[in-house]
């Protein structure tokens, strides 16, 4: 079987969707299937790269229309490329691509994962829903990480007969904690005083909430919040908590290494996902906490958020946009050891049963199966 994956861009580029695609390439890749990736390069030039024994195709860029880069060599790419592919899988929304896959696809098969609806760039959502309609119905199948993710959107309810849920998966052993991390852990953990700490992973994105966390934190005592990530936000959102004299209560370490990341999900006490609108679908990051034993506190977005993390049994919900919920819910949990660890126990679980790697790589390999029957 031969599949080529497409989207924007694709590791070293860090994001969900990003890695998602990694973990989805390299893994096929070790069960035999022939995976490539056409996505878009940062820099003006086209390269080919070999990235874990995976062949990607990184065409040159142009410009960035609300962060949707164009790269005019994408199209003929796209063409030659398709050329005896048994499955096109592109990750939507990326409305270039996907409108190269309408006009110049010619895989056996074509299929997507949807991974959210456009939610702030409206001009850009107003100009892309016809060709949206276009993608959806013409897509022989359709991933979604979630049943919310189907019940909830209104451009896949129309196609719920061909969605398959697949939920998204993480590599579990790069999470393990090891005597390395450990001391990672206790150095974290010395820096902040032996506070309880609070912690959150992403992107600085207009829709992760952090704003929210920092009004919260004007209600914590004691405890530290430390944010990991960079992005269009981190300058306003420092400035926010410097402007509320909170400096001394939140920590922006920026974007940090893998290995250092690891280390602050065993040193945290909770990790919070304070996301504000459906632009958060999923949130992978909750996944890596739980897979740590972190109990989560995150928001009800009527997306995949709550599916993922489980009031009451892996963590708390709040109301999204509501730092004195989000509050009352960390105070409870930082004052609560024998809950944050049954929390954190049952988060571990639930991650082992339902979102690891394996798990994920059995279901696509159904799912394509299912494309190609068809």
């Amino acid at each position: 079987m031969r599949v080529l994956y497409l989207y924007k861009d694709y590791y070293p580029v860090l994001g969900g969707v990003e890695n998602h695609i990694r973990l989805l390439a390299t893994g096929l890749r070790k069960l035999g299937v022939d995976t490539q990736v056409l996505v878009t390069n940062t820099a003006p030039d086209s390269v080919k790269e070999v990235i874990d024994s995976v062949p990607v195709y990184k065409t040159g860029r142009q410009l960035n229309i609300s962060s949707a880069p164009l790269s005019l060599n994408f199209y003929p790419a796209l063409r030659r490329l398709e050329n005896g592919i048994d499955i096109a899988h592109a990750h939507m929304p990326y409305p270039p691509g996907e409108l190269g896959q309408l006009l110049l696809g010619r895989s056996r098969r074509f299929v997507v994962t949807y991974h959210s609806d456009i939610v702030r760039q409206r001009v850009l959502g107003a100009l892309y829903r016809p060709f949206l309609w276009q993608v959806l119905r013409r897509a022989t199948l359709i991933a979604a990480a979630t049943p919310v993710h189907v019940e909830s959107s209104p451009f896949l309810r129309p196609h719920a007969s061909k969605c398959r849920i697949i939920p998204y998966g993480i590599e579990l052993q790069r999470l393990e904690s090891t005597p390395q991390v450990i001391s990672q852990a206790a150095a974290w953990r010395a820096r902040f005083d032996n506070r309880p700490l609070l912690l959150f992973v992403g992107r600085l994105r207009h829709y992760k909430g952090v704003d929210v966390l920092i009004e919260a934190m004007r209600q914590i005592e004691g405890a530290h919040a430390v944010i990991v990530g960079i992005g269009q936000m981190a300058g306003i959102w420092r400035g926010q908590a410097e402007a509320a004299g909170l400096m001394d209560r939140i920590t922006f370490v920026g974007e940090l290494s893998d290995d250092d990341v690891v280390g602050l999900y065993h040193a945290a006490d909770l990790f919070v996902l304070p996301s504000t609108n459906r632009a958060e679908m999923f949130g992978i990051v909750q996944l890596e906490a739980m897979a740590c034993a972190l109990p989560v506190i995150c928001t009800e977005l009527g997306t995949g958020t709550s599916y993922v993390n489980q009031h009451g049994k892996t963590g708390l919900v709040v109301p999204p946009n509501d730092p004195a919920a989000l509050a009352d819910a960390i105070r409870q949990l930082v004052a609560n050891p024998a809950m944050r660890a049954a929390m954190g126990a049952a988060g571990r679980q639930r991650v082992e049963q339902e979102f690891a790697r394996e798990v994920m790589l059995d279901r696509t390999l159904d799912f394509y199966r299912e494309a190609l029957e068809q």
